[in-house]
């Protein structure tokens, strides 16, 4: 028998701040965006553990950054899927502490309006060689830095997934060439060209800015390491808002040492970034600190459109989206 009622626990982290979290008016006005569930889900909020052991009693869904995850299925005996309120989830690896049957989903694709804005800018910046205007005014050196119109340079976009397919579009429209890679090389209507991975080291001569839009995982650790980062031209940008492991920094600093390359960077291992990290004076570099993404008004909200929409699909017999699967970390 399909089941009809659903308890859906809400479980805030007070240190991540208003933008992640899920108030009862956020969640209330979210329900009345999904009539169709009315009387079907019972939600409870908790903050920083307050009511958490209680809640996970009876709860099928979870919505959290993260919550201990020991002995879930004793805690938890009703779980159906845990939804991760972010895109990344190395911090949930490996999936063993979930109970047999039982899911996680994430918030893939929702950043996408913000991130595509970000990314545009970032890479704006760079053609315009602000980071290198920002370097001189903080030396008080009046130096000009002309460069050309961005159309017909080249982009190259590692991970091309909703944001990076985006970015894409964008860039098509600023009339650059556009080199895509993703795990599957598969075609985008938006990409002059396709690759898979093993074909970055061969791609990054060929670019005037690289975009990393990939989610880490163990395969795509410093995927830009030392070597890959050598082969790319003299005056090349960098856009990484991704993940910071996807970037072997310590390589990249000094690259940005010799003036050989200038980069945005809005994500850091780790977070904040402490005040004697080396990247805080680097030159040719803007630092934004991890906030090129969420959207402080519609990040939460629409994430909560996504779990509630999965509880519609979940009560109506149908596969859950955003699944994380195990064996790609994503």
């Amino acid at each position: 028998m399909p089941q009809s009622r659903i308890h859906l626990h809400i479980e805030n982290l007070s240190s991540l701040g208003r933008v992640f979290e899920a108030d009862r008016k956020r969640v209330r006005e979210a329900l009345a965006r999904h009539p169709a569930l009315k009387g079907r889900v019972r939600t409870s909020i908790g903050h920083d553990g307050d009511v958490l052991e209680k809640r996970l009693k009876t709860a099928d869904v979870v919505f959290a950054w993260d919550i201990p995850r020991h002995d879930l299925a004793q805690r938890a005996p009703r779980l159906k899927w845990m939804h991760a309120h972010g895109a990344g989830v190395n911090h949930l690896m490996p999936l063993d502490w979930l109970p047999p049957g039982a899911a996680l989903t994430n918030s893939r694709g929702i950043h996408g309006r913000r991130a595509t804005e970000y990314a545009s800018m970032a890479i704006l910046m760079l053609n315009n060689r602000v980071p290198e205007m920002v370097t001189n005014q903080r030396k008080g050196r009046w130096q000009q830095c002309f460069n050309s119109n961005i159309g017909g340079k080249t982009l190259l976009i590692v991970g091309v997934g909703h944001i990076g397919g985006s970015v894409a579009k964008w860039a098509k429209g600023m009339d650059m060439h556009v080199l895509g890679v993703r795990r599957s090389g598969r075609k985008h209507r938006y990409a002059d060209e396709m690759h898979t991975p093993d074909a970055i080291p061969t791609l990054l001569p060929r670019a005037d800015f690289v975009l990393m839009s990939a989610p880490h995982t163990d395969e795509s650790h410093h995927i830009l390491g030392a070597k890959e980062l050598a082969r790319m031209k003299k005056g090349a940008g960098l856009v990484n808002y991704s993940r910071a492991n996807c970037v072997d920094y310590d390589a990249l600093i000094e690259k940005l040492k010799r003036d050989e390359m200038s980069a945005v960077l809005d994500v850091f291992d780790p977070e904040p970034l402490p005040a004697r990290s080396p990247l805080w004076k680097a030159p040719n570099l803007i630092i934004t600190p991890h906030c090129s993404s969420d959207d402080s008004d519609y990040y939460t909200p629409r994430t909560l459109d996504l779990v509630l929409e999965n509880i519609e699909r979940h009560l109506a017999g149908k596969p859950l989206k955003n699944r994380v699967r195990a064996e790609l970390q994503y």
